[in-house]
């Protein structure tokens, strides 16, 4: 069905194909919590579409439509899609669209810049999938794009004003990746098990280490960066180049990628795809040294600009942070650059 709805479409990109079969076939450790019943959409004897109904019991109020891939003009599938929900008698009361399973693994419906490739991991859709779910109760998410040279010389010119507060910055020691991954994930559960942005929370170690494991040959222990106080983690900071631009449209990431990545590094663009402080140190400059430690990383990658990770439109405090941080490099206000979209809607 990919293939099928995105055929000419030279902005999409194949680079996450892998990961749905790996969550939809399985099994994955995802599995020992949830529920993954794929559908296709059928106008007689012809496909149209194609989606996963999940039923994760970390989050039992919701059956998620994941994967969603559909033609266009097909009139309402938002009444399928309720009717199909409600035969797996979960007891939901709610479906949710645009969700595959957890944020780690991918969200959103594209609302705008159709014209763009994304950067890797987030989403591409047609432009066409927001009327299919017009009406619902929309929650949106935007990410910021920005250009890094600025940043990088106020990066050098704030770097010795940073009071340490005894907070120190490491990379990832990929010979310990299990455990680097348990910590990673305990950071990520407390720093968002407090707050309406769920979606983050309620991992096990070993969901993100099979999202991270396939990577491995492309990641650097400098694209996982640990904040500690005193000894104890503190935080983190995730960041990567834009593996989609390694491949064209609709081609997967393959071993020859990897040598020219490795070996050639021919990209330009990063994605900073998450940054997390545990609540006990959000009064010290915990984002301010992973950032001060991360931009020479990037420099030295010969990085000239980035895109960060979903940020939901109601966390006005991440948004004014990012703002904020970007402003003093670049010399103005930074607006989001594109937008997403989840839907909500009864059962």
């Amino acid at each position: 069905m990919p293939h099928t709805v995105y055929r000419g479409v030279p902005q999409h990109r194949a680079t996450e194909d892998a990961l749905v079969r790996l969550l939809v076939d399985g099994p994955t450790a995802f599995h020992s919590h949830a529920t993954v019943t794929p559908y296709l959409f059928r106008d007689g004897d012809r496909t149209v579409g194609r989606c996963a109904l999940i039923h994760d019991r970390n989050m039992p109020a919701y059956v998620q439509v994941a994967f969603f891939e559909a033609l266009p003009g097909l009139g309402d599938v938002v009444g399928p899609l309720r009717e199909a929900a409600r035969r797996l008698q979960t007891g939901a009361p709610r479906l949710l669209v645009g969700l595959n399973g957890h944020l780690n693994y991918g969200a959103g419906i594209l609302l705008d810049r159709f014209d763009e490739p994304p950067v890797f991991g987030m989403p591409y859709t047609p432009p066409y999938y927001p009327a299919y779910f017009e009406g619902l109760f929309r929650r949106e998410m935007v990410s910021f794009r920005f250009p890094l040279a600025g940043v990088y010389e106020w990066g050098r010119m704030a770097a010795p004003r940073i009071d340490t507060y005894g907070i120190t910055v490491r990379t990832l020691d990929m010979r310990r990746l299990r455990a680097e991954i348990g910590l990673y994930t305990f950071i990520d559960n407390t720093t968002f098990s407090n707050t309406p942005y769920w979606y983050w929370s309620n991992r096990d170690p070993r969901e993100n280490y099979e999202l991270f494991h396939p990577f491995r040959f492309l990641m650097r222990g400098e694209n996982l960066l640990f904040a500690e106080v005193d000894g104890r983690p503190a935080g983190f900071l995730l960041w990567y180049p834009d593996f989609n631009n390694l491949v064209p449209a609709g081609r997967g990431i393959g071993p020859r990628d990897v040598l020219r990545y490795r070996f050639a590094n021919p990209l330009r663009r990063l994605r900073l795809a998450e940054v997390a402080v545990l609540p006990e140190f959000r009064r010290r400059p915990v984002v301010a040294m992973m950032i001060r430690t991360a931009l020479p990383l990037m420099e030295r990658r010969g990085m000239l600009s980035g895109e960060g990770g979903f940020i939901f439109s109601e966390n006005r405090g991440s948004i004014a942070m990012t703002q904020r941080y970007f402003e003093r490099g670049i010399g103005h206000r930074l607006e989001p650059h594109t937008h997403y979209a989840m839907y909500e809607a009864e059962l």
